[in-house]
């Protein structure tokens, strides 16, 4: 009985500690490695920036398609894009038009010109 008698009152001052530290250790992992952690957050932060690139790329394709259709509006109808829109969709020209194609390799953008 002295054995356990002694065990007991010795675990009352290790038993909390000990308790302690596995407190202190489960809210640190879960502070790094959590739902809501750093290394979520560093997740999270990637994935916004990610998202504002894409909004970013969107928002100046909505702009280039927003002024294309300004451009055929009634109100400031130009006729040379309107010709230019019907050619293209109706694959429609005339006569005396002249017609370069040109394939891939040989472009005039990657040509240099002296």
């Amino acid at each position: 009985m002295g054995l356990f008698y002694e065990l007991r009152s010795r675990a009352r001052f290790i038993i909390g500690p000990i308790l302690g530290i596995f407190a202190v250790g489960y809210f640190a992992f879960h502070a790094f490695r959590g739902e809501r952690g750093i290394f979520a957050l560093s997740q999270l932060s990637h994935q916004v920036e990610t998202a504002q690139q894409l909004y970013d790329k969107i928002k100046t394709q909505r702009k280039k398609l927003e002024h294309k259709v300004s451009l055929l509006l009634p109100d400031s109808l130009d006729p040379d894009m309107l010709d230019e829109r019907a050619r293209i969709m109706l694959n429609y020209g005339l006569k005396d038009d002249i017609v370069v194609i040109l394939d891939k390799k040989s472009s005039i953008r990657k040509r240099k010109l002296n």
